[in-house]
């Protein structure tokens, strides 16, 4: 899970979810040498987009950022072709968390 965001994810509290994410999830699937990381990762972006779910995009966005998968300028391209299959609406969301994003990485 550490590789694929970047960083520790914490503790998830009381039970087993996310020990069981954390070993099915990331130490089988996201492990998987048929896709790379990064071709995951823009898979999941695009589908997270169409689903309009912006908080799971924000954390996709960072990780790939951080972690040198995607650089500002790639980042700016999936804008673009996002838009044109996932709507302007969708788009503009996604253009705006890009360019916030952007922003604060380089003012750190």
């Amino acid at each position: 899970m550490e590789s694929v965001y970047g960083r520790d994810q914490g503790d998830d509290g009381p039970g087993d979810f996310l020990a069981k994410t954390v070993e099915h999830l990331f130490a089988e699937v996201w492990a998987r040498d048929v896709l790379t990381v990064r071709e995951r990762r823009l898979l999941l972006i695009g589908l997270l987009v169409g689903q309009n779910l912006d908080d799971a995009v924000n954390v996709q966005l960072d990780a790939a950022l951080r972690t040198g998968e995607l650089t500002p300028k790639e980042l700016r391209e999936i804008v673009l072709f996002l838009t044109h299959y996932a709507g302007w609406p969708r788009g503009a969301r996604l253009n705006t968390q890009v360019e916030e994003l952007i922003a604060r990485v380089m003012k750190d």
